[in-house]
């Protein structure tokens, strides 16, 4: 089969290419990416060397890159990750997301309907879903709870995920949607939570928190969802959402908590800055239909998660030390330019 991956050189999709390379390695795998800030060419470096790997460098929003992707490379399966994804850029710049994550979601499944697909599969988030209040640990996000958006970012995914169903109905596309919770692991880009806070706390800087820090994340390490979409593309049914979460529930303060310790750095780091404006304040999946239905159940316990995570970044500075720089961006012209 051809894979088309876009998204791929950024954090979870990076990771799904490497995940899919290893387990369906008769199977050819082309990334498509923008190289946006988030896309970054030297995670992608192990598999460039790969015989069944392929990078294409486009915009899922241009339509004539898309059309001819879909002419050169005739995928059986789209697996789309690209997606505008950082709250806080969101909430300054609501239109980029917009175009990207809706506009660019339309250009795909038109592409789907003019040349055929086996399957067209839609990364989403949990945060489509809104948030639970803190004070009912009891309440679980389900595939069947009311899209209630809380962000431009969160509007943005929800619309893409309307606009996969409504494809779906209206033109038979066969089509999945997965929903996950907050993804962590290997590539993780330096501005989220838990990359930004080891890397401030290896260089001694302060460790911004939002407000008291009480929001709750459901934490999914990044190769259990590669393994769930998997599954999904391989036995879920044509039309069906999953919910793709970790059981791995813990408020951002006590993440933070737990990476100072691991590190051997003092609480004094932690410094409360001004609450982000709609704050979602817990985040919490149900996963009861993925594992009644396809028998998939996260492997990696948060515990041992974060420490595989914290050593990872330990052990590959030299590739967040140049996205902090800002080197990385100049990366793709100076290595692939000419290729």
């Amino acid at each position: 089969m051809n894979i088309v991956v876009t998204g791929g050189a950024g954090f979870i999709g990076a990771n799904f290419v490497y995940y899919m390379l290893k387990q369906r390695p008769a199977d050819k795998i082309i990334c498509f990416d923008k190289l946006t800030y988030a896309g970054n060419m030297a995670t992608l470096d192990k598999a460039m060397t790969k015989e069944k790997f392929k990078f294409i460098r486009g915009d899922i929003a241009d339509r004539r890159a898309v059309d001819k992707l879909f002419r050169d490379e005739k995928p059986d399966i789209i697996v789309n990750f690209a997606a505008e994804s950082h709250v806080d850029r969101s909430i300054e710049d609501p239109e980029l997301f917009l175009r990207t994550n809706i506009l660019g979601t339309s250009v795909l499944l038109d592409a789907c309907r003019k040349y055929g697909i086996d399957r067209y599969h839609q990364v989403s988030t949990d945060e489509v879903y809104g948030d639970l209040p803190l004070d009912r640990p009891d309440l679980f996000f389900t595939e069947t709870t009311p899209l209630h958006t809380s962000s431009p970012y969160s509007a943005s995914k929800a619309s893409a995920d309307l606009l996969v169903q409504a494809y779906s109905r209206t033109y038979k596309i066969p089509v999945t949607i997965s929903r996950c919770s907050n993804n962590y692991g290997p590539f993780h880009f330096p501005e989220k939570l838990i990359p930004l806070m080891i890397i401030n706390a290896l260089h001694d800087k302060k460790l911004p928190v939002y407000g008291k820090g009480e929001n709750v994340r459901d934490w999914l390490y990044v190769k259990d969802h590669c393994s769930a979409i998997n599954l999904v593309l391989t036995k879920g049914k044509a039309g069906e959402v999953y919910n793709i979460g970790g059981h791995n529930e813990r408020r951002n303060i006590d993440v933070v908590k737990i990476i100072l310790k691991e590190l051997g750095k003092p609480e004094s780091l932690i410094e409360h800055v001004e609450d982000r404006k709609g704050h979602d304040r817990r985040y919490a999946i149900d996963p009861t239909k993925i594992r009644n239905d396809l028998g998939w159940e996260p492997e990696t316990k948060f515990e041992d998660g974060i420490k595989q995570t914290i050593q990872w970044y330990l052990e590959h500075k030299d590739w967040w030390e140049n996205i902090i720089s800002g080197e990385y961006q100049n990366y793709y012209d100076k290595m692939y330019g000419n290729r």
